[in-house]
């Protein structure tokens, strides 16, 4: 009996860690939807960001130390009905290794704009490793495109690294309105990013109106802000409010946050709220995102 305990502790001890490995998800899936510039179409545009993590895939002998991974991403955007409106795979190769044990293995990421006609979905993405037939890993998120209305809302708020700048680069799938977004995947903010920047656009505004944009990052079921921000916005007819703004991470400790933007007319009544997570981990490095080609 005392031997048959000894085994199953030591299995065990053995299973932790492969669980532990199945159980990071190695594809990550960002998704941001706004309105479609051509009133004209009833739907709205979609921006996936995907990222592959280097850390888990199977490296592969390209000649004398030297040794390269590949994935393959499938993405898929599926009505309630099973029919897929879209469908693309997308082949990944991180960078190349001389030493495989190397603690520091770069994620690989790539960006998508998609434009959906108003509806219901689910955004699928499937990760397949290259040199290893077994591992996949599927990541699925729901959607909602609508269009239309007239009050004013808020699109989904985008999480970036760095303050979104303009550029005078020809238009791609990393600008928007004029301006250059590199993301942080997955909301995450790392060693060495002592700044959180994010980018949302506002619709349907009175033109011409004052209005107060106010920000916050707050832990769950915390009474305070970690860190909070306010600035000022002026509408222009016929193109959405752009929306940025930043706050200051140095002091805000390790965990799990919400980031909610407010924004309110000059009598200081809401007119739209967005909300977005956010992970602080000042001891780790962050993913980084891809940037503009």
């Amino acid at each position: 009996m005392i031997r048959q305990l000894r085994f199953l502790f030591l299995l065990g001890g053995l299973l932790i860690p492969l669980t532990s490995a199945l159980a990071q998800r190695q594809l990550q899936l960002d998704v941001a939807t706004f309105r479609n510039p051509d009133v004209a179409v009833k739907g709205g545009v979609v921006e996936v960001y995907a990222t592959v993590s280097g850390k888990y895939l199977t490296y592969h002998r390209r000649g004398p130390k030297m040794f390269q991974a590949g994935a393959t991403v499938t993405l898929e955007a599926v009505r309630p009905d099973g029919t897929a409106v879209y469908q693309e795979t997308v082949t990944l190769r991180p960078p190349v290794l001389r030493d495989t044990t190397a603690a520091i293995k770069n994620p690989i990421s790539f960006q998508k704009r998609l434009t959906l006609p108003e509806g219901q979905y689910v955004l699928r993405g499937q990760m397949r490793d290259q040199y290893r037939a077994a591992t996949t890993d599927i990541v699925e998120k729901p959607l909602t495109i609508e269009s239309g209305g007239t009050k004013a809302v808020l699109s989904d708020l985008v999480l970036l690294s760095k303050p979104a700048s303009r550029s005078s680069v020809e238009a791609n799938n990393f600008i928007r309105n004029g301006l250059s977004l590199t993301r942080t995947p997955g909301g995450l903010y790392g060693r060495g990013m002592e700044k959180l920047y994010f980018y949302a656009e506002l619709y349907n505004a009175t033109p011409a109106q004052p209005l107060i944009v106010r920000y916050r990052l707050r832990a769950a079921k915390a009474t305070k802000d970690a860190a909070s921000g306010q600035g000022a916005a002026q509408p222009s007819a016929g193109k959405p409010t752009v929306l940025t703004g930043e706050l200051d991470l140095t002091t805000v400790p390790a965990g799990d946050y919400t980031l909610t933007l407010e924004v309110r007319n000059a009598k200081n009544q809401v007119l739209s709220t967005q909300k977005t997570s956010v992970r602080r981990t000042p001891a780790d490095y962050a993913p980084v995102g891809a940037v503009m080609p």
